[in-house]
């Protein structure tokens, strides 16, 4: 599985990014975990507000930050 946080560097996006590891963590789950912070790579996604949150190629979330328990939905429903 293939996960990438998409953001350049705010409170929101590290947040993100340590409740994803976390969510994988709790899950038994491995991923290759990649933080995103080129603006033109973010901009390719098409997302408007940061974080984003792509789970293999396909944006799953953006502009928020999600509790632990909907991240781990979300993952289990993309995996």
């Amino acid at each position: 599985m293939e996960i990438k946080i998409l953001g350049t560097g705010c409170s929101n996006c590290k947040t993100l990014e340590k409740l994803t590891i976390n969510a994988l963590a709790e899950m038994n789950l491995t991923a290759n975990v990649e933080k995103v912070e080129d603006i033109t790579k973010i901009m390719s996604y098409g997302i408007m507000r940061t974080p984003g949150l792509v789970i293999n190629d396909k944006v799953v979330l953006s502009g928020r930050v999600p509790s632990i328990k909907e991240l781990e939905e979300i993952i289990e429903k993309h995996k």
